[in-house]
């Protein structure tokens, strides 16, 4: 039988490659003029934790025109944006350095009933692009997302910690005990998310955790 081909293969071969802020031909999927905005906007955050995970890089802050990209990506099916995302990363190369201490990464799951609805798991393409770049491991199959529940983005932080609580079930997990693993969202509001992620994550008994957003709200 003929094996599927992952949603941005498919893109890729309806669609020729387009700066993922103009729209115009671009087969780096980002043209130098678009960069220079992105370098305006740009703060390459690390934010230090003790709890769950020890540190949070992040590239934006979650505003002005970032956000309206991020919503393009995640709801209105241009999964293509990852490798736009993944390029400007790129071009910072201290930035990226921190990243390969990690053994492991592993993206933030999403439940069948999303995935059926978007095509594709937002944090899954960044981080299997990102593993690509720094030849890592991405594990799928540790950490999965059990219950479909409403969207975080649509309620408050007390709601978002209550609504995130226990949604998540690690398997597998012989595979990440003593590595450092490297956790992959799209943007960091609260943290409630990543946060019950990494705590699930801490069962495997790894030897760090970190994580990585795109942007921060």
């Amino acid at each position: 039988m003929r094996q599927k081909l992952p949603v941005p293969k498919i893109l890729n071969l309806i669609y020729p490659p387009t700066c993922g802020v103009c729209g115009k031909l671009c087969s780096d999927f980002l043209c130098k003029k678009c960069e220079k905005i992105l370098e305006a906007e740009a703060i390459y955050g690390i934010d230090r934790y003790e709890k769950y995970f020890t540190e949070h890089l992040y590239i934006f802050l979650y505003q002005g025109i970032i956000r309206r990209i991020i919503l393009r990506y995640k709801f209105k099916e241009e999964a293509y944006l990852y490798k736009t995302f993944v390029n400007f990363l790129l071009k910072n190369k201290n930035f990226f350095e921190k990243m390969k201490k990690y053994d492991k990464i592993i993206p933030v799951p999403i439940s069948q009933k999303r995935l059926k609805q978007r095509g594709y798991n937002q944090s899954e393409l960044i981080a299997k692009e990102i593993a690509h770049m720094l030849n890592k491991k991405v594990e799928t199959e540790c950490l999965l997302k059990t219950k479909n529940i409403v969207e975080q983005s649509k309620l408050n932080k007390e709601d978002r910690i209550k609504n995130i609580h226990g949604v998540y079930e690690l398997i597998n997990k012989e595979k990440l005990f003593d590595k450092k693993i490297l956790l992959v969202d799209d943007i960091y509001t609260t943290g409630s998310t990543v946060s019950e992620c990494a705590k699930e994550l801490k069962k495997a008994r790894p030897r760090e955790i970190g994580v990585f957003t795109l942007a921060k709200d």
